[in-house]
């Protein structure tokens, strides 16, 4: 009987959640898969068309020039998030002068709305009136300014280094906790056996952190494949959905065009691709922890 009562607690707090996940999260997931094989104008009745969107899709050349701008992105800001949070998170760790300070430097970016941070960069990158060109005008340095943002091929890299610019921070705090959570003792004893710094990081630091990794792991792929404020604002998908990503195209489909069945189906693999990610990393994660 007591653990029929302490069971039906569980179950009371569960409940609600696991309705708010359904409701919220899992429905509209479905509910948008389903309309990716209609023809609807967001008005009216749909009408079931099958694999129509899909097919559309892969022969529409701005989808993969979305998808190919996501896939920069994606390679650009997540190597640099993984890394540099990681071995940031480890100066931080010490007991190093104004540490606190540079922590609350470091983590400030990521409590500004996407939308300002967009503001904010469009003045620092754009090609008229961004200070990079400008300085580089000033200097006599001007052949070497760019079209940092809204040009057909720098586009993307600039969206990743203001995402990472964004999400260092608040990566870095993760990985600040989860090398907080390691005992002192296991330090304590790797410096008595004469472990020099990067063997620590390599055998004891990495290994104990693994599910923090994951968790980072999971954030960037998720975070990466949601980013729209940041291109809306610097680029707007411009000139000629030229620096479209896979999230903002579905976006200019569904709302700008009114073709909400091919929205829904860019933005279905959009989720699909993001789901594959995730799962081929908890895969290899797994067979690797099965080996140890």
């Amino acid at each position: 009987m007591h653990w029929l009562s302490k069971t039906r607690y569980k179950v009371g707090f569960l409940v609600p959640t696991l309705a708010v996940y359904i409701v919220f999260i899992m429905l509209p997931i479905f509910i948008a898969a389903g309309y990716s094989f209609t023809k609807y104008s967001g008005i009216g009745k749909a009408t079931f068309n099958g694999l129509s969107n899909y097919r559309r899709l892969f022969e529409d050349p701005i989808f993969w020039k979305s998808f190919w701008n996501t896939a920069i992105i994606f390679v650009l800001a997540s190597v640099l998030l993984l890394v540099v949070s990681f071995f940031l998170a480890l100066l931080l760790n010490n007991k190093l002068k104004f540490v606190d300070f540079s922590k609350a430097m470091v983590f400030s970016p990521a409590i500004i709305a996407p939308i300002i941070v967009g503001i904010i960069w469009v003045y620092i990158l754009d090609p008229k009136i961004g200070v990079i060109n400008n300085v580089l005008r000033a200097v006599g340095l001007g052949s070497w300014a760019q079209q940092w943002i809204g040009g057909p091929n720098l586009s993307p890299y600039s969206i990743a280094i203001i995402y990472f610019w964004q999400q260092l921070g608040y990566l870095t705090t993760i990985f600040i906790a989860g090398l907080k959570m390691i005992p002192e003792d296991v330090i304590e004893a790797c410096k008595l056996d004469g472990v020099n710094g990067w063997q620590e990081v390599w055998y004891i630091t990495i290994p104990m952190m693994r599910s923090n990794i994951s968790t980072v792991v999971v954030l960037i792929i998720t975070g990466i494949f949601k980013i729209f404020e940041i291109v809306q604002q610097t680029t707007g998908g411009g000139p000629n959905h030229l620096s479209e990503t896979l999230v903002t195209y579905s976006y200019s489909m569904t709302f700008q065009s009114g073709d909400y069945g091919y929205g829904m189906s860019i933005a279905t693999v959009t989720f699909l691709i993001s789901l594959g990610l995730t799962g081929l990393y908890f895969l290899i994660f797994r067979d690797k922890e099965s080996d140890r």
